[in-house]
């Protein structure tokens, strides 16, 4: 059976919930890479003068890892999406803003994966123009 992720409502796959939702579709999942993709709207909270805050960035980086793990859980492992949360950020450049009406693509790549943390490359895409990219630790509580 072959999935159409971008039919997946994304908030089941995620611990949050509008209006703190930075992702809008799941793209692409497999072992390693996960792509996600955000429409920049004038209604995002993240929004002011038709420009996106750049610390909407991390925030939709983890969320692009949340919905990796939350794919696997539901998907996969049929449980309880569960929360994680960001042990660390490294190496966070931001090339430049986006701006209202530009589609965001996020590619998180698992990088290595040891007990409870994880540890991702990601890279944040306006059309072939790279915006952001960083590495991100996420760590999940012990039950997970």
């Amino acid at each position: 059976m072959t999935m159409n992720f971008e039919q997946i409502d994304v908030t089941t796959l995620l611990p949050q919930q509008p209006p703190f939702v930075l992702i809008d579709h799941l793209l692409l999942f497999d072992e390693k890479a996960t792509t996600t993709s955000l429409q920049v709207r004038e209604d995002n909270m993240f929004v002011e003068d038709g420009r996106l805050d750049p610390c909407a960035y991390v925030e939709n980086i983890a969320q692009s890892c949340a919905a990796r793990l939350g794919y696997i859980n539901k998907y996969i492992y049929h449980r309880d999406v569960c929360i994680g949360f960001i042990g660390a950020i490294r190496n966070l450049i931001v090339f430049r803003n986006a701006y209202t009406g530009e589609m965001l693509t996020t590619t998180i790549t698992v990088r290595e994966e040891v007990m409870h943390l994880t540890l991702v490359d990601a890279i944040i895409r306006v059309g072939e123009e790279t915006v952001c990219t960083a590495e991100m630790k996420i760590a999940l509580p012990d039950e997970s």
